[in-house]
């Protein structure tokens, strides 16, 4: 059963235990962690609209579906959900089974200005699914869209709906023998649809690294009529109508149906960790490696801190996780010449192992148990915060450096103690690196909002500062709007917003994302 309040299932949530257990390495924080309430107990307003007859069955304003509609997963809307602080859930939730009933579900909303916002799998971590504005809304969940159509093994593609979650993405394309090999955090939880429409950043450190990279065709319906691109390799027949809907956020339209770039599975793999004495020599190493233009799977340096919390490493070093896969050919010869480019600026590889070694075992467990865990300290009121961004080269260690020092300042600031502010970097391109940030921090209860919104404030700020991008894959939102609209142009802003008006002319579609 899947959380209504937080990340992932019911029997993956860690126990009040382990909360308190997590809690111990923080000072000053409650001896009980907060309780998670029962959908049934919360006091919801009334639906201010209801669907058409025509529509009803494939509508519901139950309790459970409404409060677990009301937010995503990011910190904010665990502490929000934690606190029974759900003041504007969805009044109808949706779940279209085609795309004929999505567009009498669109038609109706915008006849009765009722505001769409388009729901996958409901990870979203930047307010991109919930609705904070004064009419009734619509969360038209995608869930029961979730097959893949067609599949073209000659040109390895496939037609796929947009609501098809990860794993059930690869469980369809296994007896095929293909993969997508896209594996966000999120993987589990998130849908095609989703990625597609926050640009996400999935598996692959090098090369294959965003959504876009799989996309051969989208398929939208907007309210003013369907867009469908022609699927060919590639095209220079002017500015690309996938690229239009590629990290639209849903204010354009909804997502439908992708042709997508899938691969064959991998049958060779290899990995290994390289120790480094700091985080920058580890920086210079990974950029020799990419610009060498070897592309591992896997590159991803994790600093000292975030070395020790995932227990990769105990010793201070900083620890860079690589990984080379084939289907074709045997990798363990990539693997080695990467090696050879860290051993040559300062790093130390681990032992070979048939298996992984340990620092990419325990980095791997604990990557996948994060979010788990982040639920778990939030009970206990600490202030938990993730970012993202990324940067040329040339700016990487000044970016680290200054991001660790602003955003230390303001948890020092506003909690009283330093907190924790560890970064990896999780993507890299041959001209600049994509670093994320994970700040953790004593809370006081009832005021983890107010403190959250001015960390986060401090981590924008510093990331505009230092001409970093607010976001590498965690899409704009609601929560990124403002510092968005700051690095877009001005020309272009102008530009969506008149593409906005032209194909929702009554301005229901997600209201409030990408601050259109």
């Amino acid at each position: 059963m899947r959380s209504w309040w937080g990340w992932g299932t019911v029997d993956q949530a860690i126990s009040d235990a382990e909360c308190v257990q997590l809690a111990g390495q923080l000072p000053g924080l409650p001896d009980t962690p907060l309780p998670v309430p029962d959908p049934a107990d919360l006091d919801l307003p009334r639906p201010r609209t209801q669907p058409p007859a025509s529509l009803a069955s494939l509508c519901s304003a139950s309790d459970a579906d409404r409060a677990s509609h009301a937010y995503g997963k990011a910190y904010r809307d665990v502490v929000r959900a934690l606190h029974r602080n759900l003041p504007n859930p969805p009044d109808v939730v949706a779940y279209p089974r085609n795309e004929r009933e999505t567009e009498a579900l669109i038609d109706w909303a915008a006849d009765a200005g009722v505001a769409v916002v388009p729901y996958g799998g409901g990870s979203s971590v930047v307010g991109g699914v919930e609705y904070r504005g004064e009419r009734p809304w619509l969360s038209l969940d995608l869930s029961r869209m979730d097959q893949v159509l067609d599949v073209d093994a000659t040109s390895r593609a496939i037609r796929v709906q947009a609501g098809t979650l990860g794993p059930a993405l690869e469980d369809q394309l296994r007896p095929h023998r293909l993969t997508m090999r896209h594996f966000p955090q999120s993987f589990e939880f998130s849908s095609v649809g989703g990625w597609l429409a926050t640009r996400a950043g999935g598996h692959y450190a090098t090369l294959h690294t965003h959504i876009d990279d799989f996309v051969a065709s989208l398929r939208v319906l907007t309210p003013s009529g369907v867009s469908e691109s022609l699927r060919v390799p590639a095209s220079g027949a002017g500015p690309s109508p996938d690229r239009f809907f590629l990290g639209s956020e849903g204010i354009l339209g909804v997502i439908t149906e992708a042709w997508l770039r899938v691969q064959d599975r991998p049958a060779h793999k290899a990995s290994r960790s390289v120790s480094f004495p700091s985080f920058a020599d580890g920086l210079t190493a990974m950029r020799a490696i990419v610009q060498a233009g070897l592309y591992p799977a896997n590159c991803r340096l994790l600093d000292a801190g975030e070395a020790a919390l995932s227990g990769a490493s105990a010793d201070g070093a900083s620890v860079l996780v690589l990984g080379f896969e084939s289907a074709h050919v045997p990798v363990a010869a990539q693997l080695d010449v990467a090696i050879d480019f860290a051993r040559q600026h300062g790093g130390t590889p681990a032992e070979p192992s048939a298996n992984d070694d340990s620092a990419v075992g325990s980095w791997r467990s604990a990557f996948l148990r994060m979010p788990y865990l982040r639920d778990g300290i939030a009970r206990m009121s600490a202030i938990v915060e993730t970012f993202e961004t990324a940067c040329t080269w040339d700016r990487a260690e000044e970016l680290y450096a200054s991001v660790r020092d602003d955003v230390g300042a303001a948890v020092q600031r506003v909690t009283g103690a330093p907190g924790m502010i560890n970064c990896r970097v999780t993507h890299v391109y041959s001209d600049g690196p994509a670093p994320y940030f994970t700040v953790i921090a004593p809370g006081r209860r009832g005021s983890e909002m107010a403190m959250w919104d001015e960390i986060k404030q401090a981590a924008s700020e510093s990331l505009l500062r230092n001409r970093a991008t607010i976001t590498h894959h965690h899409a704009v939102g609601r929560d990124h709007a403002a510092a968005y609209e700051r690095q877009r142009p001005d020309p272009f802003a102008t530009a969506l917003r008149h593409a906005k008006t032209a194909l929702d002319p009554a301005g229901v579609m997600n209201p409030g994302v990408l601050g259109i």
